[in-house]
């Protein structure tokens, strides 16, 4: 089989995508609670939120499929307080919660096809 086939096209662009939006969401999170809008006035300590995302971060980064299975399913703790901050926040933490909902389903969206297509070639012997 062609090593540049279309799924091999495929999971790097599903890898480019999850590892920009989990770095993204990192960011996102630190400045959020950080400086943005944080729930005190001087900063919080919600912007620890943002240190379970670097544990998968060098596995995202390096394509191995586990860590895209597992972090699959860390991030959807950052949808769920996404979607409630969207709806129970006023102004622009309501709208960070919004970037939050939205960077966090793209990573999952291409996190599980990731591991799907890397599944599939490991079946057929690509590497």
């Amino acid at each position: 089989m062609n090593p540049f086939s279309l799924n091999n096209y495929q999971a790097k662009y599903l890898q480019l995508g999850a590892s920009t939006c989990l770095i993204a969401l990192i960011l996102l999170c630190i400045l959020w609670e950080g400086v943005l809008a944080p729930l005190k006035p001087n900063g919080s300590l919600l912007v620890l939120k943002a240190l379970p995302l670097l544990i998968p971060l060098f596995g995202i980064l390096k394509g191995h499929r586990y860590t895209y299975q597992w972090a699959g399913m860390l991030i959807l703790f950052y949808f769920t307080e996404g979607v409630v901050r969207a709806w129970s926040d006023i102004g622009l933490s309501s709208r960070l919660g919004l970037c939050e909902v939205i960077l966090s389903l793209i990573f999952f969206l291409c996190a599980i096809f990731y591991a799907k297509l890397s599944r599939n070639n490991a079946l057929k012997g690509v590497a």
